[in-house]
Protein backbone atom coordinates (compact mmCIF):
# COMPACT_ATOMS: atom_id res chain seq x y z
CA UNK A 1 0.00 0.00 0.00
CA UNK A 2 1.65 3.51 -0.94
CA UNK A 3 1.80 6.13 1.69
CA UNK A 4 0.45 9.22 1.92
CA UNK A 5 2.45 11.98 0.85
CA UNK A 6 2.55 13.81 4.19
CA UNK A 7 3.09 10.42 5.73
CA UNK A 8 6.43 10.06 3.46
CA UNK A 9 7.66 13.76 4.16
CA UNK A 10 7.25 12.67 7.74
CA UNK A 11 9.59 9.63 7.12
CA UNK A 12 12.14 11.66 5.17
CA UNK A 13 12.30 14.84 8.21
CA UNK A 14 12.72 12.23 10.81
CA UNK A 15 15.64 10.61 8.74
CA UNK A 16 16.80 14.41 8.03
CA UNK A 17 16.42 15.25 11.96
CA UNK A 18 18.30 12.16 13.17
CA UNK A 19 21.27 13.57 11.26
CA UNK A 20 24.08 16.26 12.43
CA UNK A 21 24.93 16.72 9.06
CA UNK A 22 23.45 17.46 5.35
CA UNK A 23 22.14 14.23 3.40
CA UNK A 24 21.97 13.62 -0.27
CA UNK A 25 19.02 12.27 -1.55
CA UNK A 26 20.25 9.22 -1.88
CA UNK A 27 21.71 8.83 1.93
CA UNK A 28 18.46 9.34 2.88
CA UNK A 29 17.28 6.95 0.97
CA UNK A 30 19.48 4.25 1.46
CA UNK A 31 17.74 5.14 5.51
CA UNK A 32 14.26 4.67 4.08
CA UNK A 33 15.10 1.49 2.35
CA UNK A 34 15.81 -0.30 5.84
CA UNK A 35 12.28 -0.43 6.30
CA UNK A 36 10.97 -0.27 3.13
CA UNK A 37 13.62 -1.94 0.54
CA UNK A 38 11.21 -0.90 -2.33
CA UNK A 39 11.22 2.58 -2.10
CA UNK A 40 12.48 4.50 -5.09
CA UNK A 41 14.59 7.38 -5.77
CA UNK A 42 11.78 9.60 -7.88
CA UNK A 43 9.88 9.02 -4.27
CA UNK A 44 12.53 10.69 -2.09
CA UNK A 45 12.93 13.58 -4.75
CA UNK A 46 9.26 14.45 -5.13
CA UNK A 47 8.98 13.71 -1.31
CA UNK A 48 12.27 16.65 -0.87
CA UNK A 49 10.84 18.52 -3.49
CA UNK A 50 7.65 19.48 -1.60
CA UNK A 51 9.50 19.64 1.91
CA UNK A 52 11.72 22.49 0.07
CA UNK A 53 8.30 24.06 -1.45
CA UNK A 54 6.98 24.08 1.79
CA UNK A 55 10.09 25.63 3.46
CA UNK A 56 10.20 22.42 6.04
CA UNK A 57 13.67 21.47 4.42
CA UNK A 58 15.86 23.47 2.84
CA UNK A 59 18.34 21.80 -0.24
CA UNK A 60 22.19 23.38 0.24
CA UNK A 61 23.01 24.03 -3.17
CA UNK A 62 26.42 23.60 -3.36
CA UNK A 63 26.75 20.16 -1.40
CA UNK A 64 23.75 19.27 -3.41
CA UNK A 65 22.54 18.03 0.31
CA UNK A 66 19.19 18.46 2.28
CA UNK A 67 18.92 19.48 6.26
CA UNK A 68 15.58 19.85 7.63
CA UNK A 69 14.63 23.78 8.41
CA UNK A 70 15.18 24.52 12.54
CA UNK A 71 13.45 27.66 12.39
CA UNK A 72 10.25 28.93 11.30
CA UNK A 73 11.09 31.83 8.80
CA UNK A 74 7.80 32.10 7.17
CA UNK A 75 8.75 35.15 4.73
CA UNK A 76 12.33 35.37 6.23
CA UNK A 77 15.97 34.35 4.51
CA UNK A 78 17.40 31.43 6.03
CA UNK A 79 21.09 31.72 6.49
CA UNK A 80 23.55 28.18 6.43
CA UNK A 81 26.43 28.59 8.11
CA UNK A 82 28.33 25.50 6.82
CA UNK A 83 31.43 24.33 8.38
CA UNK A 84 33.93 22.59 6.00
CA UNK A 85 35.76 20.33 8.55
CA UNK A 86 32.90 18.37 10.72
CA UNK A 87 30.48 19.30 7.94
CA UNK A 88 27.51 20.65 10.45
CA UNK A 89 25.03 23.37 9.50
CA UNK A 90 23.89 26.07 11.71
CA UNK A 91 20.21 27.80 10.57
CA UNK A 92 20.62 31.48 11.05
CA UNK A 93 17.61 33.95 10.41
CA UNK A 94 18.67 36.64 7.83
CA UNK A 95 15.95 38.76 7.49
CA UNK A 96 17.74 41.72 7.48
CA UNK A 97 19.41 41.24 4.39
CA UNK A 98 16.14 40.52 2.71
CA UNK A 99 15.65 45.13 1.53
CA UNK A 100 18.99 44.05 0.53
CA UNK A 101 18.80 41.69 -1.46
CA UNK A 102 15.28 43.03 -3.08
CA UNK A 103 17.53 46.35 -3.87
CA UNK A 104 20.25 44.55 -5.85
CA UNK A 105 17.64 42.59 -8.18
CA UNK A 106 14.99 45.31 -8.42
CA UNK A 107 16.92 47.17 -10.71
CA UNK A 108 17.26 44.53 -13.34
CA UNK A 109 13.33 43.61 -12.86
CA UNK A 110 14.55 40.01 -11.68
CA UNK A 111 12.08 37.90 -9.60
CA UNK A 112 13.01 36.01 -6.80
CA UNK A 113 11.54 32.10 -6.63
CA UNK A 114 12.71 32.24 -2.92
CA UNK A 115 15.66 33.22 -0.78
CA UNK A 116 18.71 31.17 0.91
CA UNK A 117 21.99 31.97 1.76
CA UNK A 118 24.95 29.25 2.39
CA UNK A 119 27.92 30.63 3.96
CA UNK A 120 31.14 27.84 4.05
CA UNK A 121 33.68 28.61 6.61
CA UNK A 122 34.67 27.11 10.45
CA UNK A 123 32.58 26.46 13.00
CA UNK A 124 33.55 27.20 16.54
CA UNK A 125 34.10 23.54 18.25
CA UNK A 126 36.25 22.96 14.99
CA UNK A 127 38.10 26.62 15.64
CA UNK A 128 38.71 25.51 19.37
Amino acid sequence: MRKRAADRQQDVLSVLGACDKPMTAYQILAKLQLAEPDIAPPTVYRTLSALTDQGRAHRLESLKAFVPCRCNHGENLPVLAICEDCGSVEEHDGSALLPKLAALTGHSAFRVDRHIVEIHGQCGMCLA
